[in-house]
């Protein structure tokens, strides 16, 4: 039988909009309704880093928060010095108010943090950060500057990543048992120079994003101006195809990992810390270039952290 054109594209829609890889939009979060969709966490820093975490009441007094039309940033305090015997740097750290398990999230980021001794991170988890039973899935990391970003998933034990698989990034470790790596997990560099910190916010940003099943978390970046960003990332509308999207950045599969047991339902953080068990350590800190100690700088230095803070555009999460 023939089948007319106009039919065949029907149902070339219509198969479209049930195959596992078509999402659709439950949350698009621009301006006020960014910020209203994360809560504040002034929490001890599970990473000891020299931060304060504050509340989003003393964050909007302080101007640590801004909204300019669909635009969010988020900083650090960039004007105190601090006294060693107090508190570390104001600055932020917001959960999501929903979870997610099933999902593709879009950021559009038009800055991240950068300078020594920082350590931004945009994740999503199940639970503490001692505690991997939920599973974690960074999806924009680094310190100190270092480029490129690093991608990486962290559990509990028996989660092994394979050797060779299809992603663009370089495997940095297989083994995402935080138990036996230092909580180090299993890594992904992003094989993009301007994936993370000054290169990225030179290049006006980009947009990261996670699409995680039941079976495989895959990590995509695009670079603002590059001529391989999906349509339906940078002119969103009320679905997305990650089927057209292409190799991802990362791709962690669920090949010797049981995602039923190390993956839970995942709030989405973003934080900005300082020092800690990453940034601070001191054979890191000092192969980064960067000077004196870095507590001693994050203390002594505020007008070092000018350009200390996330802008986004949007984050769209389909589902």
């Amino acid at each position: 039988m023939v089948v007319p054109l106009a039919v065949s594209v029907a149902i070339a829609i219509f198969a479209g909009t049930v195959s596992a890889d078509t999402y659709s939009l439950t949350s698009k979060l621009v301006g006020q309704g960014f910020l209203n969709a994360f809560n504040w966490q002034a929490i001890v820093d599970p990473t000891h880093g020299r931060v304060n975490y504050v509340t989003q009441a003393t964050a909007q007094a302080d101007g640590l928060i801004s909204v300019s039309g669909n635009q969010v940033t988020l900083r650090a305090d960039s004007t105190t010095v601090l006294s060693p015997s107090g508190p570390g740097r104001n600055s932020f750290r917001i959960q999501s108010n929903v979870q997610y398990t099933t999902h593709v999230a879009v950021f559009d980021i038009a800055h991240m943090p950068q300078g020594c001794g920082t350590w931004p991170a945009v994740y999503s988890t199940g639970g503490p950060h001692d505690n991997p039973v939920q599973g974690e899935v960074d999806i924009v990391e680094g310190v100190n500057d270092q480029t490129p970003n690093l991608s990486s998933m962290h559990t509990g034990a028996n989660c092994t990543m394979p050797t060779s698989r299809i992603m663009t990034g370089t495997s940095v470790g297989t083994n995402c048992d935080v138990y036996e790596t230092n909580n180090s997990g299993c890594g992904v560099d992003i094989n993009d120079n301007n994936s993370f910190g000054p290169s990225f916010n030179r290049i006006g940003g980009g947009w990261y994003a996670i699409e995680r099943t039941s079976s495989f978390v895959k990590i995509f970046f695009w670079e603002r101006e590059s001529l391989s960003v999906p349509t339906d990332v940078r002119y969103p509308t009320s679905f997305v195809i990650t089927d057209g999207w292409g190799t991802p950045a990362a791709y962690f599969p669920n090949t010797d990992c049981d995602f039923s047991t190390h993956m839970g339902p995942h709030n989405i953080i973003i934080n900005l810390t300082f020092c800690g068990d990453w940034a601070g350590n001191g054979g890191v800190y000092a192969a980064s270039g960067c000077p004196s100690d870095c507590i001693d700088y994050v203390n002594q230095n505020p007008g070092a952290f000018t350009d200390a803070y996330f802008t986004f555009n949007s984050l769209n999460i389909y589902e």
